[in-house]
């Protein structure tokens, strides 16, 4: 129990310190190349107004386009390549042999050592295992 509680401290911790990393590049160099795209590289004085309110929503779009930089960022520099590690560990692992067929009567999946099928009942022969040796 002790373990999962260090291990998920550790996470937390350097998730956060992940997190200030992804926030920075965002901030420092993809913030600046969208400005150098655009016009304008701070939208937070952006502001519409009806009948003497102002709604200011340049607060919004920054936060929402650093949101979805974010999400990219994270995307493509952690979640791909991890999921391309995992995929070539599977290729590399054997598959491990059937545990179930199907029976005789019903078709249904029952394990291979069983005697009778638990949904209809019918006696079933169990199938031998290779790793017996005769």
């Amino acid at each position: 129990m002790r373990g999962n509680v260090i291990d998920l401290a550790v996470a937390v911790v350097i998730g956060v310190a992940f997190g200030s990393v992804v926030t920075a590049l965002v901030k420092d160099l993809v913030t600046p190349l969208i400005a150098a795209l655009g016009a304008q590289p701070d939208f937070a004085g952006m502001y519409f107004t009806v009948r003497n309110s102002r709604f200011r929503y340049g607060d919004f779009l920054d936060a929402l386009i650093s949101f979805i930089v974010i999400a990219a960022v994270v995307f493509f520099f952690v979640v791909m390549p991890v999921n391309r590690l995992v995929a070539l560990a599977q290729r590399r692992r054997p598959q491990p042999g059937p545990t179930t067929r199907e029976c005789t009567e019903c078709l249904s999946q029952i394990p291979l050592a069983a005697r009778r099928c638990s949904f209809c009942t019918s006696p079933q022969i169990p199938q031998e295992t290779s790793a017996s040796g005769e």
